[in-house]
């Protein structure tokens, strides 16, 4: 017990070495990063995870990393594409054992997307430390508003270790109307919101838009040296065709293709970089073809040739292109396009956008700025009530 100690001792003294450093360069680090501030109400409890590949303390995954100092982890729990990642978006995650810890995984995705009451019984306190790309229909924070009911349902304390938001540095789209609640978009809150998970955490109990949740015993642990004027590379893709930092500062006007019959790209090695279709080739010489792959079975127009454009290929293209905006130029583009605007749009479309008035702005040929207006007073609602639960300094 003294070895172990001495063990846990050490480690913890390189930790503060490195966090020190790290506070010296002004150097970006996740919550999960700073466990000085949150291990010590790990120890003599039964902890449980909801975690993937991006939830790493350095290098290490975080599960690895609570079990080697001791830390008691008797499950893990995983969102959408599982614990490595590696699944399909909407694909259907089984439960299994890790083959590296011994310790039991459950998918919180499909069927299963609120833990259950037999599932936390033998936990003490959840961990959630997923990173979020801050994008309404980005799964990972409807999980997290599930896993919070379901700790305050059965009285378990839950800790969110926070990371920086990729796309925290504005806020633009429309806002989420109640009857298009789906898991792909569960509040009412824009495309684009411009908060870490632990702000939008505090935001879900502080605003009361679930019920039960004022007994929630819920800390969230603060990032180092991060505020929403900065840009943050992530160190591990968050999905399998959110490859890079270009797709990422893209995704948010881009996925809405997905509501359509337009490719952006999955089954290539560039997917929310670019957008084609076949029948778009006598206006575009730049075309892609899709094919099956890991994170990429049968892709939408899979085997075809998909004429239509790259949009970039740098972080800093992608940055300059979006301009703290929600893009609406390249869809309203593939709209003209498409030779049958009646089977443009799927049903899809409307829970991406949480509405049924943008498909409709968009078949009147309204322009993108006319629509962006369209938004504005729900934005400015929306705005004031996110100020009043920030953890870092605002963009503006």
């Amino acid at each position: 017990m003294k070895k172990l100690k001495g063990f846990l001792t050490t480690l913890l003294i390189l930790f503060f070495s490195f966090l020190t450093r790290a506070q010296e360069k002004k150097e970006i680090l996740p919550a999960s990063w700073r466990m000085e501030n949150y291990i010590s109400r790990l120890q003599e409890k039964k902890v449980a995870l909801l975690i993937n590949q991006t939830s790493i303390v350095g290098s290490k995954n975080l599960l690895d990393t609570l079990l080697k100092r001791g830390v008691s982890v008797v499950k893990v729990f995983v969102p959408e594409h599982g614990f490595r990642g590696s699944a399909d978006a909407g694909a259907h995650v089984n439960n299994e054992i890790d083959s590296a810890t011994n310790v039991p995984i459950i998918s919180l995705y499909g069927n299963n997307k609120k833990p259950s009451k037999e599932q936390l019984a033998d936990i003490d306190v959840m961990i959630y430390d997923l990173q979020d790309v801050g994008t309404r229909f980005f799964t990972y924070i409807s999980s997290l508003e599930y896993l919070m009911q379901a700790c305050s349902e059965n009285n378990k304390e839950l800790i969110v270790l926070d990371r920086p938001n990729p796309n925290g540095f504005y806020v633009d789209g429309p806002l989420l109307q109640p009857k298009y609640k789906s898991f792909i978009g569960m509040q009412p809150i824009p495309v684009i919101y411009g908060m870490t998970v632990g702000e939008y955490a505090n935001m879900l109990k502080g605003e009361k838009w679930i019920s039960g949740l004022q007994t929630l015993k819920l800390t969230v642990i603060r990032c180092m040296n991060y505020d929403h004027t900065k840009t943050y590379s992530l160190p591990v893709p968050p999905s399998p065709n959110l490859k890079n930092m270009t797709a990422v500062y893209l995704y948010p006007s881009l996925c809405f293709f997905e509501g359509t019959v337009v490719s952006i790209g999955r089954g290539t090695d560039k997917p929310f970089q670019q957008f084609g279709h076949p029948k778009f080739k006598n206006e575009a010489s730049y075309f892609f073809t899709p094919f099956s792959k890991i994170g990429a079975s049968k892709p939408l127009l899979e085997g075809q040739n998909c004429f239509g454009t790259l949009i970039a290929e740098t972080p800093e293209d992608a940055l300059k292109l979006i301009n703290r905006k929600l893009q609406l130029n390249w869809l309203i583009k593939a709209y003209t396009l498409y030779p049958d605007n009646k089977e443009f749009f799927n049903p899809f479309f409307e829970k991406l956008a949480g509405n049924n008035l943008l498909k409709q702005q968009i078949i009147s040929g309204m322009s993108e700025e006319k629509i962006r207006n369209s938004w504005q007073k729900d934005l400015k609602t929306f705005k004031k009530i996110r100020k009043k639960y920030l953890l870092y300094k605002d963009f503006e």
